[in-house]
């Protein structure tokens, strides 16, 4: 998109200055719009053309079979599928009984800018119709932050040149076609007209539509109301049917004059609750957001967007692509989480119907650091999601004969949605990320509600499931065989080193949380045993290494594989899972995406700068990132093992994976994890962030291309910024008691009375390692 020659490159907007139909399905994910709880694609005003129609309510969702060709105990019976509710963006146009369709008549100018500071999207056009007559249209779009259930358009149509006969159709619509499903598996299921019509009004301005899913049976409402204004004979009608209702605002425009329709959208969902409380939910919203009205909301939006960017802003100088592309990224980010409130965030946020609108781990490996140190709460709101799903992982670690929770590979609503075996049963590193997530955020926030109710049962049944997967050897060591880490090119193997390590950690985590809270581990069942088994299963924990090699394995066994023949592999045959079987991947040497490299990150002490170095060198010329996943993470060791130049291109393909469509799949929409690994990878890779309980250790180191990195987080009721130059770091407390830092490992005691700079020690050079053939970072 941003190589695309209709995408400019400026700092706090991304700008379409022509429209290009080449690529709009992926203009459509770009210009999502989306608080967590509505996501609206940033689909034409008019509906056509589009790539994919997308409106979607956080938690909707469809099931569907999942079929095999030969079943197993315990494989999911259904799958889960997010669907497209009732659209309200939809304000369609006649011109003197033209359609306003951009693929005819002549577009004179078409320019669409995504406000990053604003969080509303523009769109400004000038069209001459078949006929000749000339129109120019204004629209402003926007997924309110602080009204949950609303989002909005102002649209504006004025008469250029020749008096003209208007008519908008402001509709609500369900069940709109779909593009028929694409053979890549990571697309989506399309569901075909999945609401049933419940209930259809239409009366003076107001319209509603209530509508149920067939087979989860979940009330989906969504109303409208309008303001129109215009000339003194503009005309309104409404109707409805079962999927459709419409206002249609006729009016004659003199030559400069204009009609504008301000529409309010409300949304609603449940699974509980009856029809006529659905359509009093959906009216009450709009009755709300009516006090304020679009002035208001616009003002909403800006104050919030404000109070965010004053804490999360990233500032980079030197490279205007990467600035634009981090706040491009720490917005969308902020719309997957912000307003999600106990629902999950999906990989592909609400933007696109990618992965089947499923979240996986990448919600809290990837995604939940992030907002941990820039939007607290919306965290919260995510941990208590994965704990209120902790029946259906009691029920899944049962099924599969463990103790404790095993939590989905991936999911909607909490149960397993995975036909894919080897990673929805045997990938139990998710349980490892929510826990570490649990206690990242208890640090960082001081939560300690929020840990005595959710956290520690998240803590406890996530042990609980180590403890019963893992056993002791004859010589005391815990081993964890049979398992799938990240790296989805390697398969139910044993003693994963990342998920080994990740396990260790949370098993000390539980036991240190029953420690602090004896009454709420006691309600829990936990006794003195239990934990000391935890501590023991933890101290003897096997991390596979070749002392030959004098690097650390993946897994047990997985430097004697046979390397992949990348001489003899093409360049269209990536990604290799698409051409190559399974089988092949599994047992050759070859990484889809970071894996003990990923373990050097999350779990760094257990590993010293040399063993970072040999490591990184060894695993940098398997590692095919054939996952958007995983060039954050190599970023982030590799500055640390003192490669900058390398870190930085990496950082580069993690900030642009959906602006430059690096995957070309940003047409099902945004990679979220991705774009939250930019953040990683210039405050972890580039700031050199690392946590230590509740203290956090800086590195920084800038490359070449960068003159200056500045970053702000909170912590523990703090807020603290830090700037980066070529030679030195400077760091300000600028609200908060006093903070004890450390800066490449001297500790540092911040107070609010003024900035405290540091030199940074250089790192000794080392020879940059080589990415397989095809693979250097793009």
């Amino acid at each position: 998109m941003i190589t695309h020659r209709s995408y400019t490159v400026e700092p706090w907007a991304v700008r379409e200055t022509e429209l290009g139909l080449d690529v709009l399905a992926q203009s459509e994910s770009v210009f999502a719009l989306s608080n967590g709880h509505v996501g609206w694609r940033g689909n034409l005003d008019e509906g056509e053309p589009h790539g994919l129609p997308g409106s979607y309510l956080g938690g909707v969702h469809e099931l569907h079979p999942l079929p095999y060709a030969e079943a197993g105990y315990g494989y999911p019976e259904s799958g889960q599928t997010v669907i497209n509710v009732t659209n309200g963006k939809v304000l369609r146009l006649l011109v003197d009984d033209e359609p306003f369709d951009l693929r005819y008549g002549r577009l004179v100018s078409h320019e669409r800018t995504l406000d990053l500071r604003r969080g509303v999207l523009e769109r400004v056009c000038e069209w001459v119709s078949p006929a000749g007559t000339t129109i120019r249209v204004r629209s402003t779009r926007l997924v309110s932050l602080t009204q949950r259930a609303i989002a909005a358009v102002a649209y504006e149509v004025e008469a250029v040149g020749t008096r003209t006969r208007v008519v908008v159709q402001s509709e609500l619509v369900a069940n709109e076609q779909l593009p028929e499903r694409k053979g890549d598996p990571r697309a989506a299921v399309a569901l075909q007209s999945p609401l049933e019509a419940e209930e259809a009004f239409a009366e003076g301005s107001r319209l509603r539509l209530v509508h149920r899913t067939r087979r989860t049976g979940q009330r989906v409402a969504v109303g409208a109301d309008h303001v129109v204004t215009g000339p003194d004979a503009t005309t309104t009608g409404s109707e409805s049917n079962e999927d459709v209702a419409r206002l249609t605002v006729t009016s004659v425009l003199e030559p400069g004059e204009r009609l504008r329709v301000e529409k309010l959208v409300a949304h609603g969902w449940s699974a509980t609750r009856s029809k006529p409380a659905m359509s009093d939910q959906v009216d009450a919203a709009l009755a709300a957001a009516a006090v304020g009205g679009w002035a208001g909301l616009v003002e909403e939006q800006r104050a919030y967007l404000d109070d965010f960017w004053a804490r999360a802003d990233v500032e980079v100088d030197g490279d205007e692509e990467i600035q634009q592309a981090v706040r491009f990224a720490l917005f969308h980010v902020l719309q997957a989480g912000a307003r999600a409130e106990q629902r999950a965030i999906p990989a592909k946020g609400l933007t696109g119907s990618g992965y089947d609108g499923h979240a996986f781990w990448d919600t809290e490996a990837f995604v939940l650091p992030l907002l941990t140190y820039t939007a607290p709460e919306a965290v919260a709101e995510a941990l208590r999601w994965r704990h209120s799903t902790l029946p259906a992982a009691r029920e899944r670690a049962a099924q599969l004969g463990l103790n404790g929770a095993a939590f989905p590979w991936r999911t909607i609503e909490g149960s397993e949605g995975s036909a894919y075996w080897p990673a929805g049963t045997a990938a139990f590193h998710v349980n490892a990320a929510v826990a570490d997530a649990v206690v990242r955020y208890t640090a960082a926030s001081g939560d300690e509600e929020f840990e005595r109710d959710a956290g520690i049962e998240l803590l406890v049944e996530t042990a609980r499931l180590w403890r019963s997967l893992g056993h002791h050897d004859h010589e005391g060591a815990f081993h964890i065989d049979g398992v799938t880490g990240p790296d989805e090119y390697s398969a139910v193997a044993d003693d994963n080193t990342y998920t080994n390590l990740m396990a260790r950690a949370n098993l000390l985590a539980a036991a240190d949380a029953c420690k602090r809270y004896p009454e709420r581990a006691a309600r829990l069942g936990v006794d003195d045993e239990e934990s000391a088994a935890w501590r023991d299963a933890a101290e003897a924990m096997h991390i596979p290494y070749n002392r030959e090699l004098g690097v650390h394995e993946q897994h047990a066994g997985f430097t004697r594989y046979q390397r992949w023949d990348f001489d003899r592999t093409r360049p269209d045959q990536y990604p290799l899972m698409l051409h190559f079987p399974y089988f092949d991947l599994y047992r050759k040497q070859v990484v889809k995406q970071a894996d003990l490299v990923l373990a050097m990150y999350t779990c760094g002490s257990h590993f010293d700068d040399e063993h970072i170095a040999r490591n990184f060198a060894y695993y940098e010329p398997l590692t095919v990132r054939d996952s958007s996943l995983s060039a954050s993470v190599q970023a982030v060791i590799a500055a640390q093992a003192g490669h900058l130049d390398l870190a930085y291109a990496y950082t580069a393909e993690s900030a642009l994976m959906d602006l430059a469509d690096l995957q070309h799949n940003t047409r099902d929409g945004l990679h979220i994890a991705s774009l939250a690994g930019t953040w990683t990878a210039l405050v972890a890779g580039f700031g050199g962030l690392r946590r230590d309980g509740d203290t956090l250790r800086f590195a920084p180191r800038l490359p070449e291309r960068f003159s200056r990195l500045a970053f702000s987080l909170q912590l523990l009721g703090r807020r603290l910024r830090v700037e980066v130059g070529p030679d030195k770091a400077t760091y300000t407390l600028l609200s908060g008691p006093p903070l004890t830092i450390r800066h490449h490992e001297t500790p540092v005691t911040l107070y609010d009375d003024g900035p405290v700079v540091r030199a940074t020690p250089q790192l000794p050079a080392r020879p940059a390692p080589e990415q397989p053939p095809h693979r250097s970072p793009r």
